[in-house]
């Protein structure tokens, strides 16, 4: 079965993505086919999401107005996976502590943006993540803190104290930006490591 991973693209590192989520499907011995989203329509025959960073307020904004954000939600809805980073945590978020974000309200979580810096502040450390075996090198670009998160969310990794990646049903999402380095593990635990895809949930 080849698996179908869209990665939304109205934003953001789209390549760097695309090429990661096709390195973790090949490490999962998965056949992964990688489309590209601008437009509504393809987000149904996708069986994998990934919501890149960039900026959140236009992010937000260009997914309601072209349709996708329903079709995101109905994704989710399905219990599909989805990897979502940096400003697409704040989006996928339901408090982006910004009323200029339309949050799509898949991750029960408060944000606040930029919190650990401007660009000067970026930095790359390694960092522990529930379910692998090895530290993992995140970067931190403009990273928005994980101020709080619900009940049922499960914390998967933190630093300085702070939940900097945490998962919400199908949905894994992370301050840092996992598609900037060659290790793709993140991609493989978010997307091809799921309840969803050992029970057979994805389209045939």
């Amino acid at each position: 079965m080849t698996l179908r991973a869209g990665v939304v693209a109205v934003q953001g590192d789209v390549s760097e993505h695309a090429e990661a989520v096709r390195r973790a499907g090949e490490a999962h011995d998965r056949e992964t086919e990688v489309v590209e989203i601008r437009d509504r329509g393809v987000v149904p025959e996708c069986d994998l999401l990934l919501l890149p960073g960039g900026e959140s307020t236009t992010i937000s904004r260009l997914l309601h107005d072209e349709g996708i954000a329903e079709e995101i939600v109905a994704h989710v809805e399905a219990g599909k996976p989805v990897l979502a980073t940096c400003a697409g945590l704040i989006v996928a978020s339901t408090d982006a502590g910004d009323d200029r974000v339309e949050t799509l309200d898949l991750v029960d979580a408060t944000v606040e943006r930029n919190a650990f810096g401007r660009q000067k502040d970026s930095f790359e450390a390694p960092i522990e993540v529930e379910g692998l075996d090895e530290p993992f090198p995140a970067v931190f670009i403009r990273a928005p803190v994980i101020a709080d998160v619900g009940e049922e969310v499960e914390v998967l990794a933190e630093w300085d104290g702070r939940p900097v990646a945490i998962r919400d049903g199908p949905v894994v999402s992370s301050s840092f930006h996992p598609e900037l380095t060659p290790d793709s593990r993140m991609h493989g635990l978010s997307l091809f490591e799921t309840d969803a895809l050992a029970e057979g949930a994805m389209a045939e």
